[in-house]
């Protein structure tokens, strides 16, 4: 693998306050130019919480050229098609991927979100994360910026990246500041809304006995439609797992509590939602209720469906990646083209930062928007009334490999002091937009 460093320039500090995927992501791209950088984490340890995660071909070369795509297929499993059925578990229709793997020749795969923050967790040096540090406030003096925390520490950089989640810290503490000398759109101070929570968890290891799709060599992906508003998936994963999560719509008064809580749910909260559906037949064999009992209680967690597109992501030293930005489905996405924006720096003036910081918005604002109402769309098909969602289902396959698969996966962003990956495929590619940008050109959006 070839790797460039930043030679002579002056490098900057970056600081991330967040140790999710997209933190990880950006410190492993950060490591391997040389920059310096540290995370920092609230919780005290990692928690293997979360369910089935699936990225699109899209991203792929990239994670090829950091060398993490063959370890990464190891713990997935490739699925050729989705199934939708309904409660009793009648066919409703399914999208196949065959058009998608022709096109950008990688197969679709679904894989375990554990593992795979197992795979980026050990590619960061131990001593540049630290757990149990909650940020009380940030401030900039001198040229720098500092961030205080509760344990009465204190640290400094020019570079403070938040990729602290949904309920961002940073971006909270970036728009108070905008907001207070006007600059701040209006937009970005409403509240989100939030119509829909999903309860997601993965199974111990299962019997193929008893869950004979287990021994298929591709992924069993199912997602069924419940007549009450909520909808399920059930996944069958890599080493003999079962991936289950609910889309349910929340109570007048769940909707006002939730404003006011952080990402975890409760137990008791989890124990009286999903009773709702313990005796519902599962499509992998038995009921959903013995899915829930073979996950441990502490590793169910939810996490609520906002809706909701800031529109601004930086702000002087300040910038936002993964979910404290935007809920996006490839959140590397994000963290690719910053981690680019960066390497290109000319200095680490802050005159340089706020440019790296505003190619990187061209790049992305417009790719969140559609990501943004494409899942709007496809959660309204989900969560919809059932006449208009049957005929959306029948002709799903045909609307969305048509009209916008194609152009789906022409974006394949690169890292971009890597050898390119060619092209796999027989479909389109666009340029990379680090070398339109270099080159004086308009930058793709």
């Amino acid at each position: 693998m070839s790797q460039h460093t930043s030679g002579a320039k002056p490098r900057p500090e970056v600081l991330i306050i967040g140790a999710g995927i997209a933190g990880l992501t950006l410190a492993i791209l950060l490591e391997q130019i040389d920059i310096p950088y540290h995370i920092f984490e609230r919780a005290a340890e990692v928690k293997p919480l979360g369910s089935a995660m699936s990225f699109t071909a899209s991203i792929f070369p990239a994670l090829e050229q950091l060398g993490i795509y063959e370890e990464f297929k190891k713990v997935s499993k490739a699925y050729t098609h989705v199934d939708f059925y309904n409660a009793d578990l009648k066919m409703m229709g399914n999208i196949p991927t065959d058009q998608g793997v022709l096109i950008s020749g990688y197969e679709y795969l679904i894989f375990c979100r554990p593992r795979f923050y197992e795979i980026l967790l050990k590619r960061v040096p131990e001593q540049k994360i630290s757990f149990k540090k909650k940020v009380l406030r940030t401030e900039e003096k001198e040229g720098k910026i500092h961030i205080h925390f509760s344990d009465n520490t204190s640290y400094t950089g020019d570079v403070l990246v938040g990729a602290d989640g949904a309920y961002s810290g940073v971006r909270k503490s970036m728009y108070k500041k905008m907001d207070e000398k006007g600059i701040l759109p209006k937009t970005d101070l409403e509240e989100f809304t939030i119509n829909y929570t999903t309860i997601v968890g993965v199974a111990t290891p299962s019997d193929p006995e008893k869950y004979p799709k287990l021994k298929e060599g591709y992924s069993s992906f199912n997602q069924i439609i419940y007549g009450d508003g909520g909808n399920c998936y059930v996944i069958t994963l890599s080493n003999n797992q079962i991936s289950w999560g609910f889309g349910v719509q929340l109570s007048n008064s769940i909707l006002k509590e939730a404003h006011f809580r952080n990402s975890e749910w409760a137990p008791e909260i989890n124990d009286t939602t999903l009773g709702r559906y313990r005796n519902f037949p599962c499509p992998v064999g038995g009921t959903m209720g013995e899915l829930f009992d073979a996950t441990p209680k502490e590793l169910i967690s939810k996490v609520f469906i906002e809706e909701k597109m800031f529109k601004t992501c930086y702000y002087s030293r300040s910038v936002l990646i993964g979910d404290a930005w935007h809920k996006e489905h490839n959140m590397q996405f994000k963290t690719i083209s910053l981690a680019n924006c960066i390497y290109g720096m000319k200095d680490s003036s802050l005159q340089s930062i706020n440019s790296a910081f505003g190619k990187y918005y061209n790049q992305r604002y417009r790719r969140n928007e559609a990501t943004f109402n494409e899942s709007a769309a496809f959660a309204k098909i989900l969560n919809g009334q059932r006449i208009i969602r049957n005929l959306v289902l029948k002709l799903l396959t045909h609307w969305k490999l048509d009209s916008s698969i194609r152009k789906d996966l022409a974006y394949r962003p690169q890292v971009a002091w890597l050898s390119l990956i060619e092209n796999r495929g027989n479909g389109p590619v666009l340029p990379q937009e680090f070398e339109e940008s270099n080159s004086g050109c308009p930058i793709v959006v």
